[in-house]
């Protein structure tokens, strides 16, 4: 399929208005899938077909020293990993101590375990009464 002449006067026009902050078509982001709705063409025809707008887009979007929205998704989510990953660290610390508590507590199991075996497998001590001093009679 071979594009329409006027599809760079279209890109040019779109990309305009996008700077400008008045899109017609488009939500306005500051990518090039806003870029290519807002100028009624394919996505690829910014990636393939005109490479010289599409960089001049984004020179244009970096001269305006405004983050585009890619860029500002991808730095909230760095800010949600980051937590993330603070809070699997303080989940490790405390996993790591619960470990070692929990290592200790079958250490100890262990030995009462084995104490108890041994007292089972060892022979009956023998139980002898002891004499009893007779009751003096009541009365």
């Amino acid at each position: 399929m071979s594009p329409a002449l006027d599809e760079r006067e279209r890109i040019s026009a779109a990309m305009d208005r996008i700077l400008a902050g008045t899109p017609e078509r488009s939500n306005g982001a500051l990518t090039i899938v806003a870029l290519a709705t807002e100028a009624g063409v394919p996505r690829n025809a910014l990636t393939q077909r005109h490479l010289d707008l599409k960089n001049d887009f984004y020179s244009k979007v970096k001269a305006l020293g405004q983050p585009t929205d890619v860029e500002v998704r991808l730095r909230k989510k760095i800010v949600k990993l980051k937590e993330l990953r603070s809070a699997d660290q303080e989940e490790l610390i405390e996993l790591r101590a619960d470990r070692e508590a929990l290592v200790r507590v079958v250490n100890q199991l262990t030995l009462e375990n084995r104490h108890l075996r041994d007292q089972l497998t060892a022979p009956a001590r023998v139980v002898r009464l002891l004499p009893t001093q007779p009751q003096p009679p009541a009365g």
